[in-house]
């Protein structure tokens, strides 16, 4: 089966089509360029559909990650799909610690979407901003600051909780 064909076929439900196309970057049966490489050609639906799918496989591998995939997902933060910002946002937490000197396009572009109307891309976008901030690299000057302020405008408790955590480990 091909990638066309998992979208193709509409038995498969979104989460199957994440897992199995999860699993196939896993094990190698799919390169991670092949998939985003797909994933530009297609509908917002189905791009998130991909980038989820490279979110289920860095969660349980992060080091399938290279530098065209932190590309890539720095890019789509910027796209207007919700589902496309929070997935992306999900993927740079995932492998940040890989890449902890080449994070500042995704910085930039994580905070512009800090203030989302939309409380998962800003869960999201906290998420990947306190996994960076974790790392405790010469970003934390200016990044500390920031997200202090952002956790004070913060009115959805589960995202300020994302911030709280990650500024306590950060001060330590």
């Amino acid at each position: 089966m091909t990638i066309e064909q998992i979208f193709q076929d509409k038995s498969i439900k979104a989460k199957g089509k994440v897992s199995i196309i999860g699993e196939w970057l896993l094990s190698n049966e799919l390169q991670m360029d092949e998939l985003l490489f797909f994933a530009e050609k297609q509908k917002a639906t189905d791009k998130a559909t991909c980038i989820e799918a490279v979110e289920y496989a860095t969660k349980k591998s992060p080091i399938i990650a290279n530098d065209s995939l932190l590309d890539y997902v720095t890019n789509t933060l910027r796209d207007e799909e919700p589902r496309v910002k929070w997935e992306s946002a999900k993927v740079i937490g995932n492998v940040a610690k890989l890449f902890p000197i080449k994070l500042d396009k995704a910085i930039e572009n994580l905070l512009l979407n800090a203030e989302n109307t939309g409380t998962v891309v800003r869960w999201a976008t906290a998420y990947a901003l306190s996994e960076i901030l974790k790392l405790k690299t010469d970003n934390n000057k200016n990044l500390l600051q920031k997200i202090e302020i952002l956790c004070e405008k913060e009115v959805d408790n589960g995202v300020k909780r994302k911030y709280l955590d990650a500024l306590k480990k950060a001060k330590k």
